[in-house]
C-alpha cells in the first residue's frame, strides 16, 4: 500500500531550549529563514506524503497559524508589488493537507502517536520526530518509503552514535542484510552500559504500519514514566521483525541549543543567496578564534 500519510509529534515543552521555548514553540525556531517545522513538512511532501497530522499541545498555536493563509501579509505584499514574497507565503499554506490534533496529556511519544489512530486508519505512515532535522540529498523519508515497498515491513531510520549518546536514545539488536539495511529483532530505550546491544540508534524517522496501535494500547509506561514508542516498536520487532535503514546525511538535534546553532551554520553555508557572503564572513571571523 502506498505511503501518503505522516505524523509529526510536536507536543514537547522544549525544556532544553529555555528560555526561548517558554514563548516560542521550539519547532518554530528559525533555521536561516524557515522554521524547523517547515523543513519537516517539506521533507514529507517531497517524499510523496499528501496528508500530515501535526500533534501539538496548548501554547503551540503559532504552528497552526504559520501553515494558514495570512490576508494581512498577502494584501500588503500585493500592494507593494512583492509578488515573489507573496507566492512564497501562499505556497506555505498549500504544501499539502495539514491537520492538527492536541495531545491533552503529556504521556510520551508513544501516547502521542496513538492519538493519531483515527487519522491513520488502515494505512502505513511516516513519523517525523519534531526535534530532528535531516539534511540529505534525497529526502530520508523518501528512501525509507522505497525500502518499505521493497521489504513490506516497517522501517526505522538509524545512525551509529557513541556509547554516551546511545544512553539517551535507543539501542537496536540488528543484523546487516544489505548496504545500509538491517533486520531488527529487538531494541531497548535509553539503555545503561550493561544493556547496550549495538551502537545503532533510531534518530528521528520511523515508518510504521497501523497494527502498531494495538501494541501501543498494551504498552505500559517505561523510561521517564511515559509510554515509549520504542517499547511498542520493540514488541513489534520481536513478534514480526522490522527493517532499519542507516540513512546518509546529517541529522540535527533541534531540541538542543548546540544542534540548533550547528544547523543554522551548515544550512546558511548552503543557502543560494547567503552562502558565499556568509562563508567569507565566517572564514574571517574564525581567524580571530
Amino acid at each position: 500500500m502506498k505511503v501518503t500519510k505522516a505524523i509529526i509529534p510536536a507536543a514537547g515543552l522544549g525544556t532544553r531550549m529555555l528560555p526561548i521555548s517558554k514563548g516560542v514553540p521550539k519547532e518554530m525556531l528559525p533555521v536561516v529563514d524557515k522554521p524547523v517545522m517547515q523543513y519537516l513538512v517539506e521533507e514529507a511532501v517531497n517524499s510523496g506524503i499528501t496528508d500530515i497530522l501535526i500533534i501539538t499541545n496548548r501554547g503551540k498555536e503559532a504552528i497552526e497559524n504559520y501553515f494558514d493563509f495570512c490576508p494581512d501579509y498577502e494584501s500588503s505584499l500585493e500592494k507593494k508589488g512583492k509578488l515573489k514574497e507573496l507566492k512564497q507565503i501562499r505556497d506555505i499554506a498549500t504544501l499539502c493537507n495539514i491537520s492538527f490534533l492536541r495531545q491533552k496529556e503529556a504521556k510520551g511519544l508513544g501516547h502521542a502517536v496513538s492519538c493519531a489512530r483515527s487519522f491513520i486508519g488502515n494505512d502505513p505512515f511516516m513519523v517525523l520526530y519534531g526535534d530532528d532535522m535531516i539534511d540529505a540529498e534525497v529526502p530520508t523519508s523518501k528512501q525509507m518509503i522505497e525500502l518499505y515497498e521493497k521489504y513490506g515491513k516497517p522501517v526505522l531510520g538509524v545512525q551509529a552514535v557513541t556509547r554516551e549518546q546511545i544512553k539517551k536514545y535507543s539501542s537496536l539488536d540488528a543484523e546487516k542484510i544489505d548496504d545500509r539495511v538491517y533486520k531488527v529483532k529487538d531494541m531497548i530505550e535509553k539503555p545503561d552500559d550493561e544493556h547496550i546491544i549495538t551502537l545503532l540508534s533510531i534518530l528521528g524517522r520511523v515508518l510504521l504500519t497501523p497494527d502498531i496501535f494495538d501494541i501501543l494500547e498494551e504498552t505500559k509506561p517505561g523510561a521517564g514514566n511515559e509510554i515509549q514508542l520504542t517499547d511498542a516498536m520493540a514488541e513489534y520487532a520481536r513478534r514480526y521483525g522490522m527493517i532499519a535503514y542507516e540513512f546518509p546525511g546529517v541529522r540535527h538535534d533541534m531540541g538542543s541549543k548546540l544542534g540548533f546553532l550547528k544547523a543554522n551554520v551548515m544550512l546558511a553555508l548552503k543557502d543560494p543567496e547567503l552562502g558565499e557572503d556568509f562563508k567569507g564572513w565566517l572564514k574571517d571571523y574564525t581567524k580571530s578564534l
